[in-house]
């Protein structure tokens, strides 16, 4: 059973996760929630670890094991972003980023290993970065609904390469 949760549960909590993203970013979910989501990501994201660690010995599942592992951490800067005053700027926004950028490596690993379907994966790295981009631009140029828009995109995009990954498995 444990198995099955590792295999569908990202497909359903990565939009999820874009979809509160977004959401905060367009001011309507609170800092208190974010903080509590953070610390159930981080949670969520030790235990896929331990338990899935058997099963990502080799090849792509090794490189999204690492990454999964790396996201904790990430995870957790940002969790603790919530609870400090100085340097939360920039643990908030190693979350963000951490998270927008971490899974196109995945992507683009999966992407050159498969044999089949590799265009989703090529697509979603590429959208990963596109919604960064447009984030970024979105807070330095202060345009509200691009820092709505980037997350929006990261979501598209990982959602699509992740639904798939999810469908081979």
């Amino acid at each position: 059973m444990l198995r099955r949760a590792r295999e569908l549960g990202p497909p359903m909590l990565v939009p999820l996760a874009w979809t509160v993203a977004a959401a905060a970013n367009a001011g309507t979910v609170s800092e208190r929630t974010l903080f509590i989501a953070h610390v159930v990501m981080a949670a969520m994201l030790a235990l896929f670890a331990v338990t899935g660690r058997a099963d990502m010995r080799e090849g792509t599942l090794r490189v999204w094991w690492s990454l999964i592992v790396v996201g904790f951490f990430v995870t957790a800067a940002g969790a603790v972003g919530f609870q400090v005053e100085t340097a939360s700027d920039p643990l908030l926004g190693l979350a963000l980023y951490g998270w927008m950028l971490l899974p196109a490596v995945g992507f683009l690993d999966t992407g050159r290993r498969a044999t089949d379907g590799h265009l989703v994966y090529f697509v979603g790295a590429a959208g990963c970065l596109l919604g960064a981009g447009i984030t970024a631009v979105g807070v330095v140029a202060g345009v509200d609904s691009a820092t709505v828009a980037g997350p929006a995109v990261v979501g598209l995009a990982q959602t699509a390469g992740i639904v798939d990954a999810a469908r081979r498995s």
